[in-house]
C-alpha cells in the first residue's frame, strides 16, 4: 500500500513538472519574441506552478496571519526544499537561491525562468546581488530570502545574515518574517528536513513513502526598514521567527545553552 501510494505521488508530481515546463517554455519564447517576459508574469506563472507542486506533496497546510498588502523583503528559517513551492503558492513571488541549484537538471531551469536569483557562497558577488534584489524590490516585486544560509532539522534557528538585509533599507520597503515549521503526530517531523548529505531523490521517496504531516506557516508583523540598520533588521527577524517557532526569544536561548553548560 506504502509503495502504491508512493507512486501515486511521484506521478502526479511528474505531471506538475511537465505542465510547469511547459508553462515555462511558452514564457521563454514570449521573451525571445519580447512579446512579454515581465517579471510580474514571471512571478504569476511561478505561483501557479507552486501552487499545482504544494498539492501534490503530502502536507497538509495550515496558514497564520494575513498576507502583506505592498512588495517586501520576506525572510524565513529554512527546512527543506518544499519550503519553496508551499511558500511560493502564497502570493507572488521570487527567490534567492544558492547557485548550486542553478545547475539542477530540471528544477535549476524552472527556477531561472521563475525569476530566481542566485548567489555563489564565498564569492564575493553579494553586492551585485544585493543590487539585483533592491532593483526588484522598488518595481514593486516581492523576494523571499532564507537569511539562515542554510536548512536546520526545524528544532532550532541559525543566526539570521544580516548582509543582503541592506535591500530592504535600500528599497525602503519593510521585513515580512516567516516561520515555517513541519510537524508529524504533534512533533517536529524528522523526514520532511532536507539537511547535512541528503540527496533529492532519496529525500522525495521518503516523504512519498509516509503518511501526510502538517506544515504551519506563520505570517507575522511585518518590521520596518526606515532608518534601521540591517543587523538591527536581522536580529528583530530572527526574534519573531524564534518566538513563533518555540515560544522562546534568542536570549531565552543564550541563557539556556549558557546554563547548561555551568551544569
Amino acid at each position: 500500500m506504502s509503495r502504491l501510494r508512493s507512486l501515486a505521488r511521484v506521478a502526479r508530481v511528474l505531471l506538475v513538472i511537465g505542465a510547469g515546463l511547459l508553462l515555462a517554455t511558452l514564457v521563454a519564447t514570449l521573451e525571445r519574441l519580447r512579446l512579454g517576459g515581465s517579471m510580474r508574469l514571471r512571478q504569476n506563472c511561478s505561483r501557479w506552478f507552486m501552487a499545482r507542486l504544494s498539492n501534490a506533496l503530502p502536507f497538509r497546510v495550515t496558514v497564520h496571519g494575513e498576507l502583506p498588502r505592498e512588495p517586501m523583503l520576506w525572510v524565513c528559517n529554512h527546512v527543506s526544499w518544499t519550503d519553496i513551492p508551499l511558500l511560493g503558492q502564497l502570493t507572488p513571488l521570487s527567490f534567492l537561491s544558492k547557485a548550486e541549484v542553478r545547475t539542477w537538471p530540471i528544477a535549476g531551469w524552472l527556477a531561472l525562468k521563475a525569476g530566481t536569483l542566485f548567489i555563489r557562497r564565498g564569492a564575493g558577488d553579494s553586492r551585485l546581488v544585493q543590487r539585483q534584489m533592491s532593483g526588484l524590490l522598488q518595481q514593486g516585486s516581492p523576494l523571499m530570502i532564507f537569511p539562515e544560509g542554510t536548512t536546520t532539522d526545524g528544532r532550532a534557528l541559525r543566526t539570521f545574515h544580516g548582509r543582503l538585509l541592506a535591500s530592504a533599507i535600500e528599497a525602503e520597503v519593510a521585513l515580512q518574517p516567516v516561520a515555517i515549521e513541519y510537524r508529524r503526530d504533534g512533533q517536529p517531523d524528522p523526514i520532511a528536513p532536507f539537511i547535512g548529505d541528503d540527496d533529492l531523490l532519496s529525500h522525495i521517496r521518503r516523504l512519498f513513502a509516509n503518511p501526510q504531516s502538517d506544515v504551519h506557516i506563520h505570517l507575522l508583523k511585518p518590521i520596518a526598514s526606515n532608518g534601521q540598520e540591517r543587523a538591527a533588521l536581522a536580529y528583530q527577524a530572527q526574534q519573531a521567527v524564534q518566538h513563533a517557532l518555540f515560544g522562546t526569544t534568542c536570549e531565552d536561548v543564550t541563557v539556556a545553552a549558557s546554563s547548561a553548560k555551568a551544569a
